[in-house]
């Protein structure tokens, strides 16, 4: 049995995934179709979206464009690449700052450029099982499937905007459906059929109304 709290989570992520193979399937049979934003606002209530941030010189951001986030919802995740404490990562950690540590000392490499994004994409396709993929790539792009996986953008908090996600480790447990794995956003370094996959979502300090950006504290872990 899971822990509530991450129970809790796992099932709003299950939820997204579902309609998800949804939003996967009408591609396929109609030509008008909703948008991942738009099926993310159906589930959950909400949507959100890069755009320049609010924090000068900070690049871009993360905002709430539709709905409502509620207080103690998964609002983003964190994709990338799963790093264990003891594999190289000294390349890809060159000027790299999407770079997240883990509790545990597991590294999650969120860059979508560079010698990271080739990483990723080389690790995907060699965990893909038959005609099914173990992870979703699309993040790496502009179109992304899974409009939750932006967490790597989400800023820092300053003294004026103050911290309204936080961070919560999950290992997603071995009873996730093998067909929905194609729509999570990371994958591991190393092809180690009995580790578990490592994911971060940030979750809801409280409330956050449309239009809100998106702030963590980079310290702040909930496990």
């Amino acid at each position: 049995m899971l822990p509530d709290p991450v129970k809790s989570k796992y099932q709003d992520l299950l939820a997204i995934e579902h309609q998800s193979v949804e939003l996967f399937e009408n591609r396929h049979q109609q030509q008008n179709i909703f948008k991942p934003e738009e099926v993310l606002y159906k589930t959950l209530g909400f949507s959100i979206a890069r755009a320049t941030s609010s924090l000068v010189s900070a690049g871009k951001g993360v905002f709430v464009t539709k709905g409502l986030v509620p207080k103690g919802a998964v609002v983003s995740m964190y994709p990338g690449t799963i790093y264990q404490k003891y594999e190289p990562i000294f390349f890809q950690s060159i000027g790299n700052p999407f770079i997240f540590r883990c509790l545990d000392g597991v590294l999650i490499d969120g860059n979508d450029k560079g010698i990271s994004k080739v990483v990723y994409r080389s690790c995907s396709g060699r965990d893909r099982l038959g005609p099914l993929k173990m992870s979703d790539s699309t993040w790496l792009t502009s179109e992304i499937h899974n409009p939750l996986a932006v967490g790597q953008y989400v800023n820092n908090c300053s003294n004026d905007r103050a911290a309204n996600v936080c961070y919560q480790e999950l290992d997603v447990p071995a009873v996730f459906p093998v067909e929905l794995k194609q729509y999570l956003p990371n994958i591991t370094y190393s092809h180690d059929k009995q580790s578990l996959l490592r994911c971060v979502v940030l979750v809801a300090l409280r409330d956050i109304n449309q239009g809100e950006e998106l702030f963590s504290n980079y310290y702040t872990i909930v496990c």
